[in-house]
């Protein structure tokens, strides 16, 4: 085949293809979700979304004690819903190998929070391999099928932004073909963790990991590089890329394998350098992991949050960073917004007018907290929203203000449907708003249960929401078009104001799915009274005309929604097109 340009995200599928995984399981999630949707591509493979990270490893575990491998994929926040059985998976250890992919996002380029998975190797005690490229990436992964299965162990390969969306070359090979497994045995003292088998795997584990930081002396996974011995600089990831382009000249020690890592290994190149130094992004991981060894680091002050980039490194230590060029202040802003014809944007037009206390979630409609909409009060975790209106309600202090919980379809099927079995029981009488735009839109228009579409394509079933809703005890549950604003802010009104918990499921498709768009809209300026109500809606199509103070409308950019018509009270928005004479607006 050659070398070709594969991402990050794409070589990770493409290794665990070549090591002969049947499976591929996870949820999407920026900067993950490539990683499974390649997957799904190739021959001879299953592929799924689960409706959260949890399940997904549970399934993963599933394939392994059936003896074939598996990947999972996921990001770092997914991690923390995964952990329950990834702390026990660790004990079990695996027939089948196990790896999963776990893309960190430093920076917070599309993530609530900014963490570092090499703490849940440590915390788990599973290896962690460390790619800095798509090439190691492909490689990493093939060889973590490997290790998983040769220290019976669960194996994390950790990815960052950088690597999982940067193409780099890489040379596919072939699929292995993988030696036939000795039939199924029942073995509940490996795995069945009641207490008396878990001691055991305990002292197991200590051994495996024993095991494994001596494998990390001798494997090429590590490599060490002496140039100019003044200066030594221990590395992992893609942070190893911006120590060599920033510091050319330094030797440096890379960790492909950063957990756990042999003191020897540490040791010899200590003795090797005068200057011993750690780079890494935001946690300070591996620093923390050599100074407990006992080495003494000097300290350079790197950026304790967000990337690293060449010019942060060299700055950090003493050097001019190199020259940047200018942003072009004269570009208009571009805050995020809602599309055009979003069936979101109804729902928090009326919230706003309601003053509603909005706890949000994880989802495109938490860009309802922004200006012009500002009408989401929270957003913590996938899930969270109808946890946290309940405990509003527990504390009260809201005064006569309504407490509603935003979910969309997919987040509700991830972890929310929990929040509401919770709530419903515990006899909470707060709104819930299920967004149901009929995809798992933000991270790419996924499917996941409540729209019923398989990552594969595979015939399935929609989660019937209402009946859902409905088993859980709520009695109070109605659909409603959002594109309906009257109708939206009715149904809203009304059931704020029943002392009974309520669902309103809110469904109307992502407008990114809408194939047969509406003739666009256009402002007859002369009806136009300036009162901005359009211009609340927060369209990207609608703005105002500086001079005039006018609202206009990009008919390139307008679908035809008719969600501005509704809000505009005289009749100045119309059709666009020949049969409008707009006085060429």
């Amino acid at each position: 085949m050659g070398r070709i340009l594969l991402s990050g995200n794409e070589s990770v599928a493409q290794g665990a293809w070549e090591a002969g995984a049947v499976v591929g399981v996870g949820y999407p999630g920026t900067p993950s979700t490539e990683t499974l949707a390649h997957f799904a591509r190739l021959p001879d493979v299953y592929a799924e979304w689960a409706s959260n990270e949890k399940v997904a490893l549970e399934v993963a575990a599933g394939v392994s004690l059936a003896g074939g491998r598996v990947l999972v994929a996921m990001k770092h926040v997914g991690l923390n819903v995964a952990s329950d059985p990834l702390l026990t998976l660790a004990y079990t250890g695996v027939r089948g190998g196990l790896v999963i992919l776990v893309a960190d996002d430093p920076g917070m380029h599309s993530s609530q929070n900014e963490q570092d998975s090499h703490n849940y190797a440590a915390f788990a005690r599973v290896p962690m391999l460390d790619p800095c490229d798509s090439a190691e990436a492909m490689a990493f992964t093939r060889e973590a099928f490997g290790l998983s299965e040769r220290f019976d162990v669960p194996v994390l390969v950790r990815s960052t932004v950088r690597v999982s969306h940067a193409k780099s070359l890489v040379e596919p090979g072939s699929r292995a073909v993988p030696d036939d497994q000795p039939a199924y045995k029942t073995n509940p003292a490996k795995w069945v963790m009641m207490p008396a088998m878990a001691k055991q795997r305990r002292l197991d584990l200590d051994r495996r990991i024993d095991e494994l930081t001596a494998f990390s002396r001798e494997t090429t996974l590590n490599r060490a590089e002496y140039r100019d011995t003044s200066l030594g600089v221990v590395c992992s990831g893609v942070t190893y890329l911006h120590v060599r382009e920033a510091l050319p000249d330094a030797s440096v020690l890379k960790l492909g394998l950063s957990f756990p890592v042999s003191p020897d290994l540490i040791s010899e190149f200590a003795e090797k350098v005068d200057r011993l130094v750690v780079v890494e992004e935001a946690d300070g991981f591996l620093g923390r992991t050599l100074l407990a060894m006992g080495f003494s680091l000097d300290s350079v002050p790197l950026p304790t949050s967000g990337e690293l980039t060449p010019g942060s490194i060299r700055q950090a230590f003493g050097f001019e960073p190199p020259p940047l060029r200018e942003a072009d202040t004269s570009m208009p802003p571009r805050p995020p917004l809602m599309c055009p014809g979003c069936p979101h944007r109804p729902v928090f037009n009326a919230l706003r007018k309601l003053r509603a206390v909005v706890t949000g979630d994880i989802g495109c409609y938490t860009l309802g907290a922004l200006r012009p909409l500002a009408a989401m009060d929270s957003c913590v975790c996938m899930g969270a929203s109808i946890s946290m209106a309940h405990g509003a309600e527990l504390a009260g202090g809201m005064g006569d203000r309504p407490i509603v919980a935003v979910i969309g379809d997919s987040t509700f099927a991830h972890t929310g449907v929990n929040g509401l079995i919770s709530s419903v029981y515990n006899a909470g009488t707060s709104t819930v708003a299920i967004l149901d735009n009929r995809i798992t839109a933000m991270t790419g228009h996924q499917g996941n249960p409540v729209n019923g579409i398989t990552l594969q394509k595979r015939p399935s079933h929609e989660v019937d929401l209402i009946a859902l809703c409905k088993a859980l005890g709520i009695e109070r549950v109605r659909v409603v078009d959002p594109h309906d604003l009257e109708a939206a802010e009715d149904a809203l009104r009304e059931e704020v104001t029943h002392e009974e918990m309520s669902v309103i499921i809110f469904k109307a498709p992502c407008a990114l799915l809408v194939k047969d768009k509406g003739d666009p809209y256009a402002v007859d300026e002369e009806a136009c009274t300036k009162c901005g109500l359009c211009i609340k809606l927060g369209c990207p199509a609608i703005g105002k005309n500086e001079q005039t103070s006018k609202a206009y409308i990009d008919t390139a950019v307008c679908v035809g929604c008719g969600q501005c018509v509704q809000v505009c009270r005289y009749g100045a928005i119309v059709h666009s097109g020949p049969a409008c004479d707009l006085g060429g607006v």
